[in-house]
């Protein structure tokens, strides 16, 4: 099947595992696609599969996403009735030792993957997207840079629909060293997801 026969999510995260877009697959022990309900309403794009999603093949299942989970659920959505998935697929990291180290994707990564994204977005059609954190937020307004702190807390209504709301990825709260900013980006966080819930419900 080539890319342009795509007519499904399935046939999509099956075709993903060919990608030789950009080199990142050389490295990754699989592609990582989307999982959720075909035609969510809302839909989470994060940055890129971390160790432990590389691994398992599945979104958002180690440390953040298990925050992200928490924080979704004191706030009133439905993980299992929303969309997540990356601005890339696949697991971009240099090794040190045993371990596997977090790099972040380039312009070059991101735009090369955008393709997996813009169909995502096509074939479930949501009325809401939250970029979480800044490669996402970049993918999906196809800007070489953006600043969160100017872009959150409004949405912004994207060409075929959907209205984009722009927040921090759930990772960056366990890199704030100490416990007051964590408190302090947590409930900033949380104040961005529950307008989300709250313009999702009118």
């Amino acid at each position: 099947m080539t890319e342009q026969q795509i007519r499904s999510l399935s046939e999509a995260r099956r075709a993903v595992e060919d990608c030789r877009r950009c080199p990142l697959y050389r490295n990754a022990t699989q592609a990582v696609f989307g999982e959720g309900p075909a035609y969510a309403s809302l839909v989470f794009v994060g940055e890129q599969p971390g160790h432990e999603e590389d691994l398992a093949g599945r979104p958002f299942v180690g440390p953040a996403g298990r925050l992200f989970d928490q924080i979704l659920d004191e706030v009133g959505i439905d993980r299992t009735a929303v969309y997540v998935t990356n601005a890339v697929k696949h697991f971009k990291f240099v090794p040190r030792g045993k371990r596997r180290l977090h790099q972040r994707p380039d312009g070059d990564e991101i735009r090369a993957c955008k393709f997996w994204l813009d169909l995502e977005v096509t074939l479930v059609s949501p009325k809401i997207i939250v970029a979480l954190g800044a490669t996402a937020a970049k993918s999906l307004l196809g800007r070489a840079s953006v600043t969160i702190g100017r872009l959150r807390g409004a949405p912004i209504a994207m060409e075929g629909g959907p209205l984009l709301f722009v927040t921090n990825h759930p990772s960056y709260l366990l890199r704030i060293p100490d416990a007051e900013g964590r408190r302090r980006e947590r409930l900033k966080f949380e104040a961005d997801l529950a307008l989300v819930r709250q313009t999702l419900e009118r």
